[in-house]
């Protein structure tokens, strides 16, 4: 095929470097599908781990021995008013209070009329305070600044950030006040961060199938055309969300290309490694030169 061919001698025999390559193949490309998990924020600074965590939770990590955020978000805490204590800090850290990063900013500036769409495992805010048009957004797994009813008894979300920062702002002990303890409305139970467990799945409101509709429209729309599979940061905690649909859309489209953006090698099905390009260098470092 003239385009993997044509991909293939320029990575073979040339001397692009890597962010030179795919700043080609972005503009050569007739759709940009971009998927990006936490390996992209963690490279513009929004790590879960080191001293981003232990500044905001040495108490949580005395008491708990946690060895990262991620982690101790899904802990099961002594009960709801710990629990708050905790998402109240975590939500203003990772939503709220979360600045503009700039591996995010120069992602948008570089797609800039650029035929695209992103879904992405993060729930954290970085796209809100990138300023990214986010009806080209599709955020499959929640978001951190939303709650939803712990028994999901009806598919609703709510956000209350006053009552978050409040929270922040009284505990003491590790706990919230008990009357800050937000419940239902429906059926009373205490309300969780929107985001999906193993055991229940997530609440899917009427915006989550709004952005779900918008992206299925889009693989629709472009599924024939010279489409570009971007992968950047995304691992293995959840591959049936980005990673194994976009290696199935490869295969489905001789014209497609699956680049993957990760300092780790992870497993690429036979079938499409001659439709496989893999950038192993400092993600933040290639997409910034992409934006010049």
């Amino acid at each position: 095929m003239p385009q993997l061919k044509h991909w293939q001698t320029l990575m073979m025999e040339s001397s692009l470097t890597q962010a030179e390559l795919l700043n080609q193949l972005i503009d050569e490309a007739e759709a940009v599908v971009i998927g990006i998990g936490a390996g992209m924020s963690a490279a513009t600074g929004f790590t879960y781990v080191g001293k981003r965590f232990t500044d905001a939770f040495p108490d949580f990590i005395t008491k708990y021995r946690l060895f990262d955020m991620l982690q101790a978000s899904l802990f099961d805490f002594e009960d709801e008013q710990e629990y708050w204590a905790f998402q109240s800090r975590f939500s203003l850290l990772n939503f709220f209070d979360q600045p503009a990063g700039q591996a995010y900013i120069d992602l948008r500036f570089k797609m800039t009329d650029k035929n695209y769409h992103v879904i992405t495992t993060n729930a954290d805010n970085a796209f809100y305070a990138s300023e990214f048009d986010m009806d080209k957004v599709f955020r499959i797994q929640g978001e951190y600044g939303l709650w939803q009813c712990s028994d999901h008894c009806h598919q609703q979300t709510y956000q209350d950030e006053a009552l978050i920062r409040q929270m922040a702002r009284e505990q003491s002990d590790m706990k919230i006040p008990a009357n800050l303890v937000p419940h239902c409305p429906k059926c009373g139970v205490v309300l969780e961060v929107n985001k999906r467990n193993e055991e229940k799945g997530m609440v899917e409101d009427g915006h989550f199938h709004e952005q779900k509709e918008r992206y299925e429209q889009f693989l629709k729309e472009n599924k024939d055309k010279k489409v570009l599979f971007l992968e950047i940061g995304v691992g293995h905690t959840t591959p049936q969300f980005i990673k194994h649909p976009f290696q199935q859309m490869t295969e489905e489209n001789e014209k497609a290309l699956y680049v993957t953006m990760n300092q780790k090698d992870y497993f690429i099905p036979h079938a499409i490694r001659p439709q496989t390009i893999r950038i192993d260098e400092d993600i933040a470092e290639v997409i910034h030169t992409i934006s010049k």
